[in-house]
């Protein structure tokens, strides 16, 4: 199970360097035609400043008609400004201005777009036959600077559909997975409801019989009967809302580690305490939250080996929280691995199922409103699981 895990990893991994690399590819490409388009526009406005050379040098004629109807007008897209030696404005091209404008807001106007144009690109020289020297200040067209920004904009809007689409995904993923839960929670409640009612008559019929009177072998039958039906109604609440009610906390969990004393090896020693006053309650479900403590702590037993010690410490956190924290002596959990843990299918045993601590969290994050996760961990000095849970 835990390769399958592993294996979506992976496949997200690909999933993420091919869209990097298709990024990357839009972003070299649009620079390419960027590159291009720029230079093409450096040489119109070349030519615009060549043109207008050949008008204030040359002698007039009909050239200078073809030149400043071809050529100088021909530049629609390019924003130009000319100014003389001294940076005054002579003219612009291309430069949009609000209307009704005066001359004075304009020239303010202008000589901050100069300041742009300074930034972009350096004035190109257009020398007068006297010796003076007029310049030609310009810039990127608009639909150059908008080509620079599209591969951007263009990978935001892929980013956010990729985004709604994971989620998307993510959110069908759990309902599915929360209608395969809860689909085997009531079969499996289906099922034992049947045997455990022919076994409680059994029970019933064999107790009454004076042949079984005084036979130590009752009372662990109807034990077992009862633990039966608490595992049912475990089942029953999964596959349903729990209720959820203020319940000793500390009573609680001191119940379950008792049931759990009897049926682990006798070399884990467990110790319960708390640092808060015995009478503080906390919302839970209690066949549920049992369930809880015991797949933690018979994960723990398994981790080390069935010889060392568990301790559940509880603490407030705050006015509105419990903290309970179950810490082992085992083997530890390597940092790779904690995020995996809860992952339904993770195991370090070679039989089991992998379902424990799946099934814990489930129970404590979607029932309790609360939090499990693992608080403290270390390779071979043991692991410490908190439960935080609402009071």
């Amino acid at each position: 199970m835990l390769s399958i895990y592993s294996q979506k990893n992976r496949i997200k991994l690909i999933v993420v360097i091919v869209a990097l690399f298709i990024g990357a590819l839009t972003i070299t490409y649009t620079n390419i035609l960027v590159s291009k388009l720029s230079q093409r526009e450096q040489e119109l406005v070349q030519l615009y400043a060549k043109g207008l050379r050949y008008m204030i040098n040359a002698p007039s004629d009909d050239n200078i008609v073809f030149i400043e109807e071809e050529i100088l007008s021909a530049n629609n897209t390019v924003p130009v400004i000319l100014t003389d030696e001294h940076e005054n404005i002579l003219d612009s091209k291309n430069i949009s201005m609000p209307e009704n404008i005066s001359e004075k807001r304009k020239n303010q106007l202008l000589q901050r777009e100069i300041k742009k144009m300074k930034a972009q690109h350096l004035p190109i020289e257009v020398p007068w036959a006297e010796g003076s020297v007029n310049y030609v200040f310009y810039k990127d067209s608009a639909l150059l600077s908008q080509l620079r920004f599209y591969p951007y904009v263009q990978l935001i809007v892929i980013a956010c559909f990729a985004l709604m689409a994971y989620f998307a995904f993510s959110y069908s993923r759990r309902a599915e997975q929360n209608r395969v839960w809860v689909g085997l929670a009531k079969e499996t409640a289906h099922q034992l409801g049947t045997p455990l009612s022919s076994l409680m008559a059994w029970y019933e019929y064999i107790k009454s019989s004076p042949k079984f009177e005084h036979e130590p072998i009752i009372e662990e039958l109807g034990k077992d009967i009862r633990r039966l039906e608490v595992i049912t109604e475990r089942f029953s609440n999964i596959g349903s809302v729990p209720l959820l009610r203020d319940e000793n906390v500390l009573q609680v969990t001191e119940n379950a580690i008792n049931y759990l004393q009897n049926r682990i090896s006798k070399k884990v020693e467990l110790n319960v305490y708390a640092t808060f006053s015995p009478d503080i309650t906390a919302k839970v479900n209690i066949p549920l939250f049992d369930w809880v403590i015991e797949n933690i702590c018979k994960n723990a037993v398994d981790a080390m080996e069935g010889r060392g010690s568990i301790t559940i410490k509880m603490e407030l956190l705050g006015k509105a929280s419990i903290a309970v924290d179950i810490t082992d002596t085992g083997k530890g959990i390597p940092k790779s691995k904690l995020d995996s843990v809860f992952l339904p299918g993770y195991t370090t045993k070679k039989r089991g199922w992998g379902l424990g601590l799946a099934l814990a969290k489930r129970i404590i994050d979607n029932y309790h409103d609360g939090k499990l996760f693992v608080k403290w961990s270390e390779i071979g000095k043991g692991t410490t699981f908190r439960i935080v849970l609402n009071r």
